[in-house]
């Protein structure tokens, strides 16, 4: 069986400039991959040739096997959930028509929409109550709810998000942080999670992939990265977030190796 997600030869420019050079990268099945680095490194690049919004210069990007192209985009879409910062909800539609928009667009009856709502409402922990609710009217962590239910609506294999947590406040973002951990190790979908912050990346991830000026310097756990460092940089970067990096987040990190 082909890995969920691979790249092979990728390459990215802008205006001649290389944004992305990734030789090969694969997420297995069930994994959570955290992809961290500084601002301009290639993460958000990286999620959006996965997604197809952008097309790679040179190489291959596959989903379960399947070349992502123009062409196969459309019967790939379904297979992969995508959050946003911010998350990215339709503001003249409710958090309830937010979450069942592919569904119905797709032709699921009723009764079917609403079985796969209280799944998710009981999985991201959302008061079914403020499902009438349109997103002006949600805390900024009850819309990145919203926004994963709607990722996860039609039960797709692959779910990328990119730095969904970043405009959270850091109570709000721990307790997110947490449940993200537990819906996707309940789940079993392959993740692919972008984040500024390496205790985040430990804490949602069950391996980092350390990124600098388009290139992968190091993928691992947070030990791995700490104790075994790839490249000078990998240190710096880590010690750049020392302050608030747990040893918590790094005992967990080098649990799951």
């Amino acid at each position: 069986m082909p890995d969920p997600i691979e790249l092979e030869s990728v390459e990215k420019r802008y205006d001649g400039v290389a944004a992305l050079h990734v030789p090969r990268l694969t997420v297995g099945a069930r994994t959570t991959l955290s992809v961290v680095g500084p601002s301009g490194c290639g993460k958000s690049t990286l999620l959006r040739l996965v997604i197809g919004l952008l097309t790679p210069d040179h190489g291959k990007v596959s989903i379960a096997g399947i070349p992502m192209r123009p062409d196969t985009r459309p019967g790939l879409l379904p297979r992969m959930g995508y959050v946003i910062q911010e998350g990215g909800l339709f503001p003249h539609l409710t958090a309830a028509g937010n979450v069942t928009l592919a569904a119905e667009e797709r032709g699921w009856p009723r009764e079917r929409r609403e079985a796969r709502v209280a799944e998710l409402l009981e999985l991201t922990q959302m008061p079914r109550e403020l499902l009438a609710r349109y997103p002006a009217q949600l805390s900024g962590g009850q819309r990145q709810r919203v926004a994963l239910m709607r990722a996860l609506m039609l039960d797709p294999e692959v779910v990328l998000l990119d730095e969904p947590l970043a405009a959270l406040d850091p109570l709000i973002r721990s307790d997110l942080q947490r449940d993200l951990r537990r819906a996707f190790d309940r789940l079993g979908k392959t993740v692919l999670f972008v984040t500024h912050d390496v205790a985040e990346a430990a804490t949602v991830g069950d391996e980092i992939a350390l990124m600098r000026a388009g290139h992968i310097l190091q993928r691992g756990t947070l030990r791995d990265l700490a104790e075994r460092p790839a490249d000078p940089f990998v240190t710096r970067f880590l010690g750049a977030q020392r302050g608030g990096l747990p040893v918590s987040a790094a005992d967990r990190a080098g649990d799951r190796s």
